[in-house]
């Protein structure tokens, strides 16, 4: 439990410190309401014990500043008789409690672990609610064929140790799925499961989520923020294509997976943390190491075990199912059938672009044809429709549905990028390839 006391009297100060300090408890003092404020928003501490009298910025402003820049702490009043309705007016505020001057340290402890309770159950909470958004999101693994069973079942059995795990395969194929289900497989089930691609940001921003970063740390780093690691403690975090990993990162990932310790940019503290690691990639990363672009040291403990995920020409009697499936998520597409020689098409056909491309071709199928009855000839033509239709490539696909999901969020880059489900950044990257003006 880290603690703050926030107290103009020396004596109250550092006896209560003295006295937390020998139940166990990490503590720190400032001797006014600036110099607290200023700790708390550089720091990170589960209980503030708050004086209300003091010179320059009394408990009252502290406690609004607390509020206005949403620091989450739990606020303990310490307050004379003479304000008790200023500690009204701090409850008011958020605070959780106070206590009348002169107490008992014996009075303090059991409101000061109260408090403590609350903010880890708020924290729970927070997490548990994007626990169960992320699990609305996720979307089914089809696994018709023998090959995927098996890949389910080895994923499964990895799940119950807690080694990092190497996930590979073509891009496309559903790695992040098999992350998602070796996650919810683990003893690490009901935490956070976090997710970083490290190939679509640059590296500054790479380092800075995945780390973390100080107030100050860089122009633009306004206030402290908490890394991804620290997001993921207890739980998951899974590094997507951890092959476009700058060699600088890699080392300090290295260290974090052999100690579970890192600093923060700009940090000078310090960070532990337990995280199950696990990373996914499409490139031969034993060829990496060869060319000086991954480190092998990191190679290897990274895939201390792996899942390897069969490119879709090697499964194809999941096609089908993954087509029922696209229509099914749907309800626009409900009447539409795919004729038995449309399905031999499509069955027959090599999908360089795997799952994704099925799915994107099998959407773009069903959203243009005029016909409930899905004919050969609605297939785009490297598919063996007509030579009118044209082929149809994957990257036409994509922008079609990204300036379609820009419009339904009737521009806001932001939310569309949500609805995606890729960072803003890559976003704009994409729309600049088009030619628009971000």
């Amino acid at each position: 439990m880290r603690i703050l006391i926030a107290d103009d009297e020396k004596n109250i100060r550092e006896l209560l410190r003295d006295e937390l300090a020998a139940r166990g408890s990490l503590v720190a003092v400032a001797e006014n309401g600036l110099s607290a404020l200023a700790l708390l928003e550089n720091e990170e501490f589960d209980v503030l014990l708050l004086d209300l009298n003091m010179p320059g910025l009394a408990g009252l402003e502290v406690l609004k500043k607390l509020k206005e820049q949403d620091i989450p702490t739990e606020v303990i009043i310490l307050t004379a008789h003479a304000t008790v309705l200023n500690a009204v007016e701090a409850m008011k505020l958020g605070a959780y409690d106070y206590l009348m001057k002169p107490f008992k340290i014996v009075e303090l402890t059991p409101v000061i672990e109260r408090a403590y309770e609350k903010k880890k159950l708020r924290t729970e909470n927070l997490l548990l609610k994007t626990q169960i958004k992320k699990q609305s999101e996720v979307r089914t693994l089809i696994a018709e064929s023998v090959v995927m069973r098996e890949v389910i079942e080895r994923s499964k059995k990895v799940a119950q140790s807690d080694f990092p795990v190497l996930i590979t395969g073509e891009s496309g194929t559903g790695k992040e799925l098999i992350a998602r289900i070796i996650h919810n497989a683990s003893a690490r089930a009901d935490r956070s499961y976090v997710v970083i691609n490290c190939g679509a940001l640059p590296e500054t921003m790479i380092e800075s989520e995945l780390f973390g970063y100080e107030k100050g740390a860089f122009t633009g780093a306004q206030a402290k923020k908490p890394g991804l690691l620290e997001i993921a403690h207890e739980g998951t975090l899974f590094l997507d294509e951890i092959g476009d990993m700058p060699l600088s990162l890699q080392v300090k990932l290295l260290r974090v997976i052999e100690t579970g310790n890192f600093y923060r940019l700009g940090g000078t503290r310090e960070q532990q943390v337990s995280v199950r690691i696990i990373s996914a990639t499409n490139k031969n990363l034993k060829s990496g190491i060869e060319q000086g672009a991954f480190r092998e040291d990191l190679y290897y403990r990274i895939s201390a075990l792996t899942v390897h995920l069969p490119p879709l020409r090697e499964r194809k009697e999941d096609i089908v199912p993954l087509i029922e499936h696209c229509k099914r998520s749907n309800p626009a597409f409900k009447q539409k059938q795919f004729s038995s020689d449309a399905l031999k098409l499509l069955s027959s056909h090599s999908w360089p672009g795997n799952v994704r491309e099925l799915q994107n071709v099998v959407h773009h199928v069903l959203l243009l044809s005029v016909h409930d009855r899905i004919e050969p000839a609605d297939l785009p033509g490297d598919l063996g429709g007509q030579p009118g239709s044209g082929s149809i490539r994957l990257d036409d696909l994509e922008r079609e549905h990204i300036l379609r999901v820009l419009k339904q969020a009737a521009g806001d880059r932001n939310k569309a990028a949500e609805a995606l489900g890729v960072h803003p950044r890559t976003l704009m990257r994409k729309l600049a390839g088009y030619g628009i003006a971000s």
